[in-house]
């Protein structure tokens, strides 16, 4: 029980910081992330800022006790934020850099999810 809540919190934690962290370029608009979204891959600039908030959302949602409704339609954003970028990445024809390195962000996610469930199980066996 201990393990399976050590294990939440790492990869919930870890997640948090990735997707928080993706998200704040995207608000402030950082020239990095509007030369990949929108020159490279051809994303519209106005969907930027609003992708950025809510990852940004997303990750303050996982992170928050309680909520369990909010909590999987924020694993559900999130990961399938996740899948457009690898897929978006790999669908490009000169990525600045390997697509499949975001797999790794994609099973960080798939942890998170799953412990986030082992958790709920043992609290409704409490």
């Amino acid at each position: 029980m201990k393990t399976t809540k050590i294990l939440y919190w790492v990869f919930n934690i870890l997640f948090a910081i990735v997707m928080f962290g993706s998200g704040i370029p995207g608000v402030i608009g950082a020239k990095a992330t509007i030369h990949g979204m929108h020159e490279i891959m051809g994303y519209p600039l106005y969907f930027i800022p609003f992708l950025g908030a809510a990852k940004m959302l997303g990750a303050i949602a996982i992170l928050i006790p309680g909520f369990p409704r909010i909590k999987e339609w924020a694993y559900a954003g999130l990961t399938f934020d996740l899948i457009a970028a690898t897929y978006s990445l790999y669908c490009i024809p000169n990525p600045e850099g390997p697509w499949y390195g975001t797999l790794l962000f994609v099973a960080l996610a798939a942890a998170a999810y799953i412990y986030y469930h082992k958790k709920l199980a043992l609290t409704k066996q409490a």
